[in-house]
């Protein structure tokens, strides 16, 4: 990586290219564990705990004909079941079996460690300064979790 940029971008260009750059390493990396980018979203939001179909469509940004497609598709692969909510019996759950609690430990550990070197050319204050500043960028848009802090998960 390059010390340092020879034009100095906008935020707007800088967060739209860093968004551009984040996603095809998040692409790369679930195409590494045989997963879809969606499929690899799914396991990280599950690793937290199980969700109710319209939770998750929230948090993941899709519509319920999406969102019931990706499940089927990742209970067919074994990863995910659905489960019948406690709290509504005409509701479900969806929580990660053992096959994607281990499938989403190491695609989870192998992005992070991708993300992560998306940074090397910066020093420890300016890594730190950015985790700053890209963390008030989240909370102030009520951005959901879908991808906890390293330390966090399992």
């Amino acid at each position: 990586m390059s010390e340092h940029v020879d034009v100095r971008l906008g935020v707007v260009t800088a967060l739209v290219r860093s968004t551009f750059l984040v996603n095809a390493v998040y692409v790369d990396s679930a195409r590494e564990y045989g997963l879809t980018q969606q499929q690899g979203q799914l396991l990280c939001v599950l690793m937290a705990r199980p969700y109710g179909m319209g939770e998750l469509g929230t948090v993941l940004g899709l519509a319920k004909s999406s969102l019931t497609g990706l499940i089927d598709r990742s209970e067919r692969n074994g990863l995910v079941q659905r489960r019948p909510d406690a709290q509504d019996s005409r509701a479900v759950r969806v929580e990660l079996t053992k096959r994607g609690a281990k499938l989403a430990d190491e695609f989870y550990a192998g992005t992070c460690r991708r993300v992560e070197e998306l940074t090397s050319g910066l020093g420890p204050a300016e890594r730190d300064a950015l985790a700053v500043l890209l963390t008030r960028v989240v909370a102030d848009n009520k951005v959901p979790t879908v991808f906890v802090e390293p330390d966090a998960a399992r």
